[in-house]
């Protein structure tokens, strides 16, 4: 299965500042349900990095008291997919980097959503139990389904 097919998913998760967003700017959609990363966008909307709640929370546990420009407190180095990559191939990644949100980007980097490792997991476990019907079935004569 590919990403592309979670789009209801990951565009719901989407959230997006500019890179001379302020902290609280950055911190506003953290706190809706389910957003786990906010994705920092440059002028022409291409991904530069992104701000996750423990970026946000080491900046506030900080002695400055300064209030940086979200770029000042992003993560360049940022992991991410397209819709055309395959989910088992995304989760793999994800588990392996202990990633919990997954930027899905287009071919020139524009943000399209956010895969949750969890949307991934329930995605995986339902094909799982659909080929185990499958096959259960087949050795039972019944045939598929």
């Amino acid at each position: 299965m590919f990403v592309e097919r979670l789009h209801a998913l990951t565009s719901f998760r989407l959230a997006v500042v500019s890179r001379d967003a302020t902290v609280q700017d950055a911190a506003l959609p953290l706190s809706r349900p389910g957003v786990g990363l906010v994705l920092v966008c440059d002028a022409t909307g291409s991904l530069e990095g992104v701000i996750s709640k423990s970026d946000l929370i080491r900046h506030l546990s900080s002695p400055t008291h300064a209030s940086p420009p979200a770029s000042a407190l992003m993560s360049k180095s940022v992991i991410t997919c397209g819709p055309k990559d395959d989910v088992r191939d995304v989760w793999q990644t994800m588990a392996a980097r202990s990633l919990q949100n997954v930027p899905v980007i287009n071919e020139a980097a524009k943000p399209l959503g956010i895969l949750d490792i969890r949307d991934a997991m329930k995605v995986l476990f339902e094909e799982e139990e659909l080929q185990e019907r499958m096959l259960f079935n087949y050795v039972s004569g019944v045939g598929y389904r």
